[in-house]
């Protein structure tokens, strides 16, 4: 579709390569940066240096007036404030992950509440930026309540490269791009602190219990979590280099205090304050989430590591599939 315009909201590292990719798949680009700094030049962009946008985007310090879809990549704790300051002019994606702590809402139910009028949708799977950016393989998936919508919102961004599945559960899709920020900081505790590969293995899969638990709760489907935006997003933060909720996890494990970690100013860490929210979700709807639960407490200081560790091995052990087991 080479005749589409797409606006990305945000010109962090996720919001440039998802405008890089929207130009390679044809489309013409209006980028939305804040930063004066990120506007000043097309060549250096501080959140991925590596990266050169192609000509058929433009950086820009005003909002879009005219579009075919609109995406947010910003944090999740600013979509609602940056979200009004966007017309109503095309369907609108949250491309970021989480909880909004104030609400404990998810990102498209924050669109919703803001801009009623116009469609909404999600897309997320296992996606690093500068991998996108530098055009190799990777898939996610895109979801709307309309799984037609989704298709066609897809199309707009998909190359041989960059495969984009449709899916109409948004909710389940949200559930496991914001949870599997705080799981990644678990598992990266669990490397940390010498438990090694077969506890976080363990602790992956166990999670992935939890977190269908909590999509079926909240009106989405299980099985959305065992695809791309679940277990895909799951294994990529989990294991990655360059996830920054596993190194976060991996320095708690090896006994640096939180205040310490995030003084270093390494981009947003969005399972930090996603883990209190999903946490209040789950109990709000009466969902156990164990792994949740110990990383909310975890980074407020209530238990530390070896509490912790007490915590998750002692619990109870009992059918793999039970429909109410943890």
């Amino acid at each position: 579709m080479g005749s589409a315009r797409i606006a990305i909201i945000g010109a962090g590292a996720w919001g440039i390569a998802l405008a890089i990719q929207a130009a390679r798949a044809g489309a013409r680009v209006h980028l939305w940066a804040r930063r004066r700094e990120t506007l000043s030049s097309r060549r250096t962009l501080p959140r991925l240096p590596d990266a050169s946008l192609p000509e058929r985007i433009t950086l820009s310090a005003d909002m879009p007036e005219r579009a075919d879809a609109i995406l947010f990549a910003v944090p999740t704790q600013h979509l609602r404030d940056i979200c009004a300051r966007v017309p109503p002019v095309a369907p609108m994606i949250a491309c970021c992950k989480g909880v909004e702590l104030s609400t404990c809402l998810l990102p498209t139910q924050i669109m919703a509440q803001v801009h009623p009028t116009v469609a909404h949708g999600v897309l997320s799977g296992p996606n690093f930026a500068h991998e996108i950016a530098a055009g190799l393989p990777a898939a996610a998936v895109l979801a709307c309540d309309s799984a037609v919508r989704a298709r066609a919102l897809g199309d707009l961004l998909t190359t041989p490269s960059f495969r984009l599945y449709a899916s109409d559960d948004p909710t389940g899709v949200q559930v496991g791009g914001a949870a599997k920020n705080v799981i990644a900081i678990a598992a990266g505790a669990t490397i940390g602190a010498g438990m090694g590969e077969n506890a976080r293995a363990a602790l992956m899969t166990r999670s992935i219990a939890e977190l269908g638990r909590l999509s079926h709760a909240l009106g989405g489907r299980a099985e959305t979590l065992s695809g791309l935006a679940g277990i895909g997003d799951l294994i990529l933060t989990c294991t990655g280099g360059a996830s920054r909720n596993q190194t976060l996890g991996l320095a708690l494990g090896r006994g640096e205090s939180l205040a310490s970690i995030m003084t270093r100013g390494n981009g947003v860490i969005e399972g930090v304050t996603t883990a209190p929210a999903l946490l209040e979700l789950a109990r709000a709807h009466g969902v156990s989430v164990p792994v949740i639960e110990t990383v909310a407490l975890l980074l407020e200081g209530t238990i530390d590591l070896s509490d912790a560790r007490a915590r998750l091995l002692n619990r109870p052990v009992g059918q793999e599939f039970a429909r109410h087991q943890a």
